[in-house]
């Protein structure tokens, strides 16, 4: 227990979100693929050079991968390195920007640091640098799947008086109150721990607040990956936002 990280780790994360997001945006560009043969073959490549990187360069390491098979292994390792090599496959085989690269190392079951790419709009985050706080929306903006909103989610940006903010990938939207460009995202329809293991990260790092839904720290590297829910919110919204849910 205890294992250190060092700052070669977040350098590390940062490069290869940045190679994973630059072959995507090659692959889409080229015009070869599309619909739901392009998001596959996305996943594909980013994934193999995420995974080809952690375990060439980092082979003490447990790996997590939304790609790849899961081995019982990486439950007695310190270091787990949980990636998410395209989240948001469909807004990425649609031409769309709100999809992301995940990059995050978990050092006994937490988040500790993270790289967040958004190639298409060419912003790669880290937990290493994360931006100055923005200023607060008034009233609050609150992000929802552009696809699947959640009912609670609605029910609370109605209780909140927030604008509904419809977007892509959990690292977009997380991303989007990093840069202030929204105040809270809410999700309660489950995820799992290579979808917001690396935003966390950030999203901590930048000072926001971050936990279940419940109030509960967010606990990575378990048996089961699934997370029912996650809060990410700028500081000052974090207590309303608990009275909305109860």
């Amino acid at each position: 227990m205890g294992c250190v990280m060092s700052a070669s780790d977040t350098l590390f994360a940062e490069r290869i979100a940045e190679e994973a997001g630059a072959a995507l945006m090659a692959l889409r560009t080229a015009g070869r693929l599309s619909g739901p043969v392009l998001g596959a073959e996305g996943d594909r490549i980013a994934n193999r050079i995420l995974c080809d990187a952690i375990q060439s360069e980092r082979p003490a390491d447990a790996l997590l991968s939304e790609e790849e098979k899961d081995s019982a292994a990486r439950l007695s390792a310190s270091r787990v390195w949980i990636v998410d090599p395209l989240d948001g496959t469909r807004e990425y085989s649609e031409g769309r920007d709100d999809w992301a690269v995940h990059v995050a190392l978990a050092i006994d079951g937490v988040a500790r640091i993270g790289a967040v790419g958004l190639p298409a709009r060419g912003l790669i985050f880290s937990s290493g640098a994360p931006p100055a706080p923005a200023p607060a929306n008034h009233p609050p903006r609150m992000l929802v799947s552009r696809t699947r909103p959640a009912e609670e989610a609605l029910r609370v940006a109605g209780a909140l008086g927030a604008d509904i903010v419809p977007m892509g990938s959990a690292g977009a939207k997380a991303m989007a109150v990093v840069l202030g460009e929204a105040d809270i995202y809410l999700h309660t329809g489950g995820q799992y721990e290579w979808d917001n293991a690396a935003p966390v990260a950030v999203a901590v790092a930048a000072g926001l607040h971050v936990s279940r839904v419940d109030g509960s720290a967010i606990r990575y590297n378990a048996a089961n990956p699934y997370l029912p829910d996650l809060l990410i919110c700028r500081p000052e919204w974090r207590d309303r936002v608990f009275q909305a849910v109860a």
